[in-house]
C-alpha cells in the first residue's frame, strides 16, 4: 500500500500532471487554427471564379472551335475550375475519351490545393475537446491531492480546484467550435468548385465529342 502511495506522489508530482501545460497547448492550437482560417478564406477568396459570364464565353469560343481563344480565356484565371479545364483543352487533340481521363486526374490534384491544410482544422474539431477533458481531469487529481493534505479547508480546495479544472473542458470547447464551423465551410467551397468544373469539363466534352462526329 505505500508501495502504490509512493508510486502515486511521484506520478501526481511529475509535470505533465499540471493541467497548465493543457491550455498552452489549447491556446496554441487555437492560434494555428485562426492562422489557417484566415490563409483559406484569403485562399479562396482570390480564386473565386464568375462562373456564369465565363461559361458562355467559353461555350462561345468552343461552339466556333476556336480552341486558342478559349484557352487564352481560362488562362485568365488561377482556379480549379479553370486549370482543371484548361490542362484538358491543351490536350483536344488527343479525343475526347483520353481528355476525359486527364480531366479526372487533373481534378484530383487541383482539389489537394484547395484541401490543403483543411484537415488540420478536422483534427482540432474533433481533439480539441478530448484535450480539454484531459485538463480537467488532470486538474481534479490536482484538487483531490491537495485536499488530502489539508482536511481544514477541504470544501473550499476542492471547489476551487475543480473551478479552475472544468476551465480547461470550456477552452476545449471553444477552440473546437470555430474549428467546425471554418471546417465545414470551407469543405463547402470545394465541393461548390468541384461542381462547377464537372459543369465546364463536361461542356468541352460535350463540345469535343460533337466535333469528333463531324
Amino acid at each position: 500500500m505505500e508501495t502504490s502511495s509512493g508510486l502515486i506522489a511521484t506520478l501526481t508530482a511529475l509535470p505533465i500532471f499540471h493541467a497548465e501545460w493543457v491550455l498552452w497547448l489549447l491556446i496554441a492550437l487555437s492560434l494555428a487554427s485562426i492562422g489557417v482560417m484566415i490563409e483559406r478564406a484569403l485562399f479562396y477568396s482570390r480564386h473565386r471564379l464568375p462562373l456564369e459570364p465565363l461559361q458562355t464565353e467559353l461555350q462561345h469560343h468552343l461552339g466556333l472551335g476556336d480552341f486558342d481563344a478559349a484557352a487564352a480565356l481560362l488562362s485568365r484565371h488561377d482556379c480549379l475550375e479553370t486549370n482543371v479545364v484548361l490542362f484538358g483543352l491543351r490536350e483536344h487533340a488527343k479525343g475526347p475519351e483520353a481528355v476525359e481521363d486527364l480531366l479526372v486526374g487533373a481534378t484530383h490534384k487541383e482539389k489537394e490545393r484547395y484541401d490543403r491544410r483543411l484537415s488540420f482544422l478536422a483534427t482540432v474539431a474533433s481533439n480539441a475537446p478530448f484535450i480539454g477533458l484531459f485538463g480537467t481531469v488532470l486538474g481534479i487529481i490536482r484538487a483531490f491531492k491537495d485536499l488530502s493534505g489539508n482536511m481544514a479547508e477541504a470544501s473550499n480546495m476542492v471547489m476551487a480546484g475543480i473551478a479552475e479544472a472544468l476551465i480547461a473542458t470550456a477552452v476545449g470547447l471553444l477552440v473546437a467550435i470555430p474549428a467546425v464551423v471554418a471546417f465545414n465551410y470551407f469543405k463547402s467551397r470545394v465541393k461548390a468548385a468541384a461542381t462547377n468544373t464537372q459543369l465546364l469539363t463536361r461542356i468541352l466534352l460535350s463540345e469535343l465529342k460533337s466535333a469528333d462526329h463531324e
